[in-house]
């Protein structure tokens, strides 16, 4: 006992030798318990996800998932529809996505839509409303109109018959009608009860799996499921996979698009607008151009990526329909009749829409580059053959080359000098320096006159000296690289187009080399119209289309010579530039398409002291004669409209469909508008399209001077 008594220890009231031993004991013994739970859970994790990976895997699991999907999906697209039907619900989604563009026109645009929708329902409901109160009365009325009329029939047949027995014959048949009726309905009602939910089912599945409602992990393995309509989806599932480092790190973090402008139909195409996250500018997408149209089940020449002017970080995608744009283009508009005004412009092409493309020719400069094979001289044909029918149109052509392009337009020229000998170089020369002495002439005639516009018409018939004239240089590289004049040629040149606009004088530069060492520096700035076709990198293009043009997705290097003839890239034809398909009238061994013309053109076109043929040729200005259609007419039903149209010109719009309709009103910004139901053109929608259209066309448009 003495062994054990605390105070022989150390006075404690407990030994020491058992708190010494007590203490490491419980660490020990506690560690393995804390540690032991954290494998099984991680086990057990782990297993979780095997499991649940294994199953996504399984066939059976997927195609239920799918279909499964597929139906509420399905149901919850139609409801959507449904309810964006009956109600101002896309009205005001249009208008959030119009805030978030920060376009207040169209905003109140909506708001209009909506208005007149409301109104519109609530004077739908109140007719509904007072059909019920007037059916009773309806229904009797109805019921005793027809037994009087089967009374009135059954005393005739009476009186034919001579028997009284068939006053009630036709009543009678009409009630076994009826009892037949009646039967019939008990016999089919069952089945067809029993059908409607089936129906009603496959309904709703085939729209879900229209949509592709489904997972994406549950989506069938063998076989394609990208659509051909590039819609928001598709459109999103491009961007996903091609393969953009800042885009696939945005995507991880969340990002969410914002469509500017959703898919909506173009022309002959789809149109749409994404802003895009931070460290993505257009540029990256237009360098992937090839991966995008792949991905969007298209050729590259048929996915455009840009950026608009007034709309930065933001990607303004068109995409045409599947081949649309490898289609041969209709016949030139006046391969058969008509003349031209110069003072109007002259149809050289179509763009990417289908719609066709005016070259101006007042106040209008060219700049045509491409190589070898890649349609040049169709524009140039297209535009010269157009200018010849105008009687009052002075044509020079210089060809630093030995080709046979303007051969067939000789009668109709004033000069044409082909050869890239010493001398063809000197006659180069001194056009160039005639027209240096012309322009300043013209000026000086337009300042004594004392007019601040431009030479018109009238006074280009009253003073032959100030008929309009187009001087071409073909090959122009030769000239501007000549060692000898080179340098002379590129100051004129410059002199000359920044100051001929207003004086009735075109001038086309025409090269295949776009190296910006064979150009005038600043000649793409000067000029109005730049057009390239096929380039090979995107210095030429940008020496050409404009600095930057590339960047922003307007370019011609994705365009193949010999594939994509006549197809170019080109800016001054419209506010922005785009895509455009020159018209070809042929000349070939056996088919000669340009004599005619010309000939056509020589009948019109009269000596000094002969008389000027007035020409009548002009653009087809679809909204002003869907207005003339209109009248004085508020609305009309689309049908209506196209049947007044193809009354109205059956050359131009003979062939139209409710498609071609469509897409001129869907341009304009007219939009769906219904009554009951039933779509209609309205004229003061068709009117402020035009005064809209008239705002942002100004008279006086043409390259920049210095």
């Amino acid at each position: 006992m003495t062994d054990t008594a605390p105070e022989r220890v150390n006075g404690h009231a407990e030994p020491k030798v058992s708190l010494v031993k007590f203490q490491p004991e419980q660490p020990q013994q506690a560690a393995p318990e804390a540690e032991a739970p954290g494998p099984r859970r991680r086990v057990r994790v782990d297993a979780l996800r095997r499991v649940f990976v294994e199953t996504r895997q399984n066939p059976a699991y997927r195609i239920a998932v799918r279909h499964g999907s597929y139906l509420w999906g399905g149901t919850r697209v139609l409801t959507r529809r449904t309810w964006e039907a009956r109600t101002t619900a896309m009205h005001h989604r249009m208008m959030r996505i119009a805030e978030a563009a920060g376009n207040e026109e169209m905003v109140q645009k909506w708001e209009q839509r909506a208005y007149a929708y409301r109104f519109a329902r609530h004077k739908r409901r109140m007719d509904l409303l007072q059909m019920a109160i007037n059916a009773p009365r309806a229904i009797a009325s109805a019921l005793v109109g027809a037994g009087g009329l089967l009374l009135m029939l059954g005393i005739m047949m009476a009186v034919y018959n001579h028997n009284v027995a068939d006053v009630l014959a036709p009543t009678n048949a009409v009630i076994e009608f009826v009892g037949w009726l009646a039967f019939l309905a008990s016999v089919i009602f069952k089945p067809l009860l029993y059908s409607l939910p089936i129906l009603a089912l496959l309904g709703v599945w085939s729209v879900g799996r229209n949509q592709r409602t489904a997972p994406t992990w549950a989506l069938p393995v063998d076989g394609d499921e990208r659509d051909i309509v590039p819609d928001e989806n598709a459109i999103m599932r491009a961007l996903q996979n091609l393969n953009l480092p800042p885009l696939n790190k945005a995507l991880k973090e969340g990002w969410k698009p914002r469509w500017v402008q959703p898919s909506t139909r173009s022309g002959n195409g789809w149109h749409a607008q994404l802003q895009l996250p931070e460290g993505v500018p257009v540029e990256m997408i237009a360098d992937k151009k090839s991966t995008l149209a792949h991905n969007l089940l298209r050729k590259p020449i048929e996915v455009w990526p840009t950026e608009p002017r007034d709309q930065a970080g933001v990607l303004d995608l068109w995409v045409a329909d599947p081949g649309v744009l490898t289609k041969p283009v209709p016949p030139w508009p006046l391969l058969k009749e008509g003349t031209t005004d110069f003072f109007r412009g002259v149809p050289v092409a179509l763009n990417a829409r289908g719609e066709q493309v005016i070259g101006r020719l007042m106040a209008a400069n060219y700049l045509i580059a491409g190589i070898m094979g890649s349609g040049k001289s169709s524009l140039v044909i297209a535009l010269l053959l157009g200018a010849m029918l105008d009687p009052l149109v002075e044509i020079d052509v210089h060809v630093l080359a030995y080709n046979s392009d303007y051969d067939p337009m000789r009668p109709r020229l004033r000069s044409l000098v082909k050869g890239d000998d010493p001398e063809h170089v000197v006659a180069a020369m001194d056009t160039l320096r005639a027209l240096a002495g012309e322009v300043s002439r013209r000026g000086q005639e337009l300042e004594r006159i004392g007019t601040d516009t431009k030479v018109t018409r009238e006074m280009a018939e009253r003073d032959p000296s100030m008929r309009p004239r187009i001087v071409v240089f073909d090959e122009v590289h030769e000239l501007f690289g000549h060692p000898e004049h080179g340098k002379e040629a590129k100051e004129l040149a410059l002199k000359v187009t920044k100051k001929a606009r207003k004086t009735a004088i075109v001038l086309l530069w025409i090269t295949p080399d776009a190296d910006a060492a064979s150009l005038p520096r600043g000649i793409s700035k000067t000029v109005s119209h730049r057009v390239a076709f096929a380039i090979n990198d995107h210095q030429g293009n940008d020496s050409i289309l404009g600095t930057g043009m590339h960047k922003n997705g307007y370019s011609a290097t994705t365009l193949v010579a010999g594939e994509d003839v006549g197809t170019a890239m080109a800016a001054g034809f419209g506010k922005t530039p785009g895509l455009i398909r020159s018209y070809y009238v042929r000349k070939e061994a056996a088919i000669d398409e340009v004599t005619p013309v010309v000939e056509r053109a020589l009948k019109a076109y009269k000596n000094d002291g002969g008389t000027w043929e007035v020409p009548t040729f002009a653009p087809t200005d679809h909204l002003a004669d869907i207005a003339k259609v209109l009248g004085h007419e508020t609305k009309l039903l689309t049908q209506d409209v196209l049947r007044g149209l193809q009354d109205l010109n059956p050359v131009e719009y003979g062939s139209w469909s409710f498609r071609n309709l469509r897409s001129v009103l869907d341009e304009a910004g007219h939009g769906e508008y219904k009554t009951g139901g039933r779509q209609h053109v309205s004229l003061d929608r068709i009117l402020e399209a035009i005064a809209a259209r008239d705002e942002d066309d100004p008279d006086d448009e043409g390259g920049a001077e210095d």
